[in-house]
C-alpha cells in the first residue's frame, strides 16, 4: 500500500463514529461503483444487528440505473461526480471519502478527490486503484485545469503527512485484458473490508488494530481462493454449460438469494458493455427484489424490463420462453430458504433440464445436507463448495468469504462463456462498447496492438465503424471524442469490425457481412485468408 501505514489508516476509520456528523462515502464507476453499493450495505447491516446507525453511503456515476447497467458516458463527467458527492455529504462536518478507480482513470472520481482536496476541514480523501500511480491518466480532463495523474501527484505529498491515502499496490495483469472487474474487483472487495472489518472491531470490540490483525484477515480471503479454485472441474462444467448457450443466441440466468444474489446482479450487468453483449444473454435475479436491494432509488422497473430483478419477474417475464438451450444457475448458501430454493428449481425444472446450482456449506453440517439433496436431484450439475471448519471465520467476515468465492464463480463463468462465443480476441475484449473517453482510448490502443498499423488508420478504422461508412466527411473527421462516443452508443460490433478492417481487404460493408456471418474475428479473418489462398 503506497504511502500508508495500514494500521494507521485503518484505525482513521474509527474516528467516523458519529453519524449525525460524519459519514463513509464510497464511490466508483462500473464496477468500482457497484462494489461500492455492495459493501456499503454490507457494513450498513453489520451497524444495523449492533444497534448502531448506518455512517456508509455510495455513490456510481450514472446513479442507481448504473447498478444494473452500463452508464458509461457519466464517468467522464468531473462535475457530475462533485455534485453527487455533495448531496450525499450535506449537513455533514466530517466525511471519509474513498474514490475507487481500478485504472486511476475516471474524470468522475478525478472530480470528487479533487473537490476533497480543496476542503480539507471537511474531507479526508483516499483513492484505490492498481495501476501504478505514476501511470495514473494524464489527459486533459474537459473544462478542468487537472488530471487524474496532477490529482494523484497532489495526494502523493499530502500522504506523507497522511492527509490523504493511496491504497495502491499492484495486482498484476488481468486475465482478460483490461476487465478491472475481476482481479481489480476483487482486490477492491478485499482491501475495503478488511479495513473496515478492522474498524468495526477496534470501535466495537475493543480489539486492537494490528499488523498481525489485519494480515490474518487477508490470510482468510487467501483461503478463500483456495477453497474456491479446488472446485476446477465443477466450475468447468458451468463455464461449458454457459458458453453453449450463448453460442446458441440464447441466454444465462443466475437465481439469487441474499447478497450471493447480488453478485449475480453486478457480473451480469457488467457483461453488456465488457463484451459487447445484449442485456438478455446474461441476467440476474433476486429473491425479494428491490426490498432485498434496498438501493438509494428504491425500484427502478419502470425504466425498462431491464430492470425487473426480482425472482416474480423471472417467473413471468422468463420462464414462459425457457428452453432447454437457456441455463439457469440457483446461487445460494445454507442459511439460505431450501424450501424456497427447492420450489423454484422444481418450477425451472418443468422447463428445462440444463439447471445447475452454486451453494455453499460448512464442513460437517449434515441438517443442509439432507435440504441440499432434493434440491441436488434436480439439477444437471451442482458445485457445492464446502468450507472446512477451520477455514472460516465467525459471523460477518463468513459470509464476505463467500461472497468472494461466488464473486471468482460467476465472473469465470460469465468470462469463459464469452471466450467460448468469441468475444475475446487474443486475450482482449473485442466487441467492447465505444462510449466514453477512456473506452476510445483503449479502442484505439487495442487496435494498434492486434493490427501493427499506425494510430492514425487505427482512429480512422475505428471512425468508419462507428459512423458505417467507407469515406469519412470533414464533419466527422472533426468532431471531438464526446461526438464520436455519443454517436457509438448506437452502434454495435464498433471494434470487431474496424479490426477486420485493418486486417483484411474488405469495404466496410463487405467487413460487415462477414461478420454477420461468422461474428467471431478470428474466424472471419481466416475466411479472408482462404480466400487469398493461390489456387492450385
Amino acid at each position: 500500500m503506497a504511502g500508508l501505514d495500514w494500521t494507521y489508516g485503518v484505525s482513521t476509520l474509527r474516528q467516523w463514529e458519529d453519524p449525525q456528523e460524519s459519514c463513509v462515502v464510497m464511490s466508483g464507476c462500473g464496477t468500482s461503483g457497484r462494489l461500492a453499493f455492495l459493501i456499503s450495505s454490507g457494513f450498513n447491516k453489520a451497524l444495523s444487528q449492533l444497534n448502531q446507525s448506518k455512517v456508509y453511503s455510495y455513490i456510481i456515476a450514472g446513479g442507481d440505473r448504473a447498478l444494473l447497467s452500463s452508464q458509461e458516458a457519466p464517468e467522464d463527467d468531473p462535475r457530475l461526480g462533485v455534485l453527487s458527492l455533495k448531496k450525499v455529504c450535506e449537513g455533514k462536518k466530517r466525511v471519509l471519502f474513498i474514490g475507487i478507480s481500478c485504472g486511476l482513470s475516471a474524470p468522475f472520481v478525478a472530480g470528487q478527490l479533487d473537490f476533497c482536496l480543496q476542503h480539507p476541514e471537511v474531507y479526508m480523501p483516499v483513492l484505490v486503484g492498481f495501476n501504478p500511480a505514476h501511470q495514473a491518466r494524464d489527459e486533459p480532463i474537459q473544462d478542468c485545469t487537472f488530471t487524474f495523474h496532477s490529482v494523484v501527484q497532489r495526494m502523493q505529498e499530502l500522504a506523507k503527512s497522511q492527509k490523504a491515502f493511496l491504497i495502491n499496490p499492484a495486482v498484476g495483469p488481468e486475465a482478460i485484458s483490461g476487465s478491472s472487474r475481476m482481479k481489480g474487483g476483487s482486490a477492491t472487495k478485499i482491501l475495503l473490508e478488511v479495513a473496515f472489518s478492522a474498524a468495526h472491531a477496534a470501535t466495537f470490540s475493543n480489539t486492537p488494530i494490528t499488523y498481525n490483525g489485519v494480515l490474518e484477515h487477508m490470510k482468510a480471503y487467501e483461503r478463500t481462493l483456495d477453497v474456491t479454485y479446488s472446485q476446477t472441474d465443477g466450475i468447468t462444467t458451468l463455464v461449458e454449460a454457459a458458453g453453449q448457450s450463448l453460442r446458441c443466441s440464447r441466454h444465462v440466468y443466475y437465481l439469487g438469494w441474499g447478497s450471493l444474489a447480488l453478485l449475480g446482479l453486478i457480473d451480469a450487468s457488467e457483461c453488456t458493455p465488457t463484451f459487447g453483449a445484449d442485456y438478455e444473454d446474461v441476467r440476474g435475479f433476486i429473491s425479494g427484489g428491490y426490498r432485498e436491494l434496498n438501493n438509494n432509488d428504491g425500484p427502478l422497473t419502470s425504466l425498462g424490463p431491464k430492470f425487473s430483478i426480482a425472482h416474480e419477474d423471472f417467473l413471468h417475464l422468463i420462464l414462459p420462453c425457457l428452453t432447454d438451450k437457456d441455463t439457469v444457475l440457483l446461487i445460494y448458501t445454507h442459511p439460505d430458504d431450501a424450501t424456497e430454493v427447492g420450489n423454484m428449481a422444481r418450477r425451472v425444472r418443468e422447463k428445462t433440464p440444463n439447471l445447475h446450482a452454486v451453494y455453499h456449506q460448512a464442513d460437517g453440517d449434515t441438517a443442509a445436507s439432507l435440504q441440499q439433496d432434493d434440491i441436488k436431484k434436480l439439477c444437471l450439475s451442482t458445485l457445492k463448495i464446502t468450507w472446512p471448519r477451520e477455514a472460516l471465520a465467525s459471523g460477518t467476515l463468513q459470509h464476505m468469504q463467500r461472497e468472494l468465492s461466488t464473486k471468482l464463480v460467476l465472473n469465470a463463468v460469465s468470462t469463459g462463456a464469452h471466450v467460448l462465443k468469441g468475444k475475446i480476441y487474443q486475450n482482449h475484449m473485442i466487441d467492447l462498447q465505444v462510449t466514453n473517453t477512456k473506452l476510445y482510448r483503449r479502442a484505439t490502443r487495442l487496435l494498434q496492438k492486434l493490427s501493427a498499423c499506425p494510430e492514425e488508420n487505427c482512429e480512422e478504422a475505428l471512425l468508419k465503424a462507428i459512423y458505417r461508412v467507407d469515406m469519412l466527411t470533414v464533419e466527422m473527421t472533426s468532431s471531438d471524442i464526446t461526438t464520436h462516443t455519443c454517436f457509438a452508443r448506437n452502434s454495435t460490433k464498433v471494434v470487431p469490425l474496424a479490426l477486420v478492417i485493418l486486417l483484411t481487404s474488405w469495404s466496410l460493408m463487405e467487413a460487415e457481412s462477414h461478420l454477420k456471418q461468422q461474428p467471431i474475428v478470428r474466424e472471419a479473418v481466416a475466411q479472408w485468408m482462404w480466400e487469398l489462398r493461390p489456387l492450385s
